[in-house]
């Protein structure tokens, strides 16, 4: 594992191709804390937030609370591919189980890049079956902007196999 810009192996292993990846860089890898941290670049063609009908006061260009879940679930990916070892090309995919907790702290305005931190809380890995609870913090610069508490369940697929549904769980 190399920090800086994604590795090939990473972005040819994600169930999401580069465009709904959107982060550039790895920035920390812990596994005793058993921590990541990831860059996402900002500006106003974001998915969702290109959309956005803007106005100077009311509605000001900023990062779409949408897209921010939806990186709570790639943080999670990071974190399921270099510190729990799941591989996607082996059968692991992650599936999101429950958002305990979502605060959005400020608006992320396009132009600085958001860090993103994403650190396991609680752990449990068997051998087709893992679950994490994940406690995530948005930054852009010094200000927090996001802060989650989330469940994922991630799951070892073969071929033959029904994906489960909540009433499995």
């Amino acid at each position: 594992m190399t920090l800086g810009p994604l590795e090939q192996a990473f972005i040819d292993d994600c169930p999401y191709a580069p465009g709904g990846q959107l982060i550039d860089s790895l920035l920390v890898v812990d596994m005793e804390k058993s921590l990541i941290r990831v860059r996402m670049p900002t500006h106003d063609q974001l998915p969702i937030t290109s959309e956005q009908r803007v106005h100077p006061v009311r509605h000001p260009r900023h990062v779409s609370g949408g897209l921010m879940v939806h990186m709570t679930g790639i943080a999670g990916f990071v974190h399921a591919y270099y510190v729990l070892g799941l591989r996607h090309a082996e059968g692991w995919i992650g599936y999101g189980g429950r958002i305990h907790d979502a605060r959005y702290k400020a608006l992320a305005k396009p132009g600085v890049p958001i860090e993103i931190e994403c650190k396991a809380t609680k752990i449990r890995k068997g051998t087709k079956r893992a679950f994490a609870r994940y406690d995530l913090r948005f930054y852009q610069g010094e200000t927090l902007v996001y802060v989650g508490d989330q469940t994922a369940m991630w799951l070892k697929i073969e071929e033959g196999d029904a994906l489960p549904t909540d009433d499995d769980a």
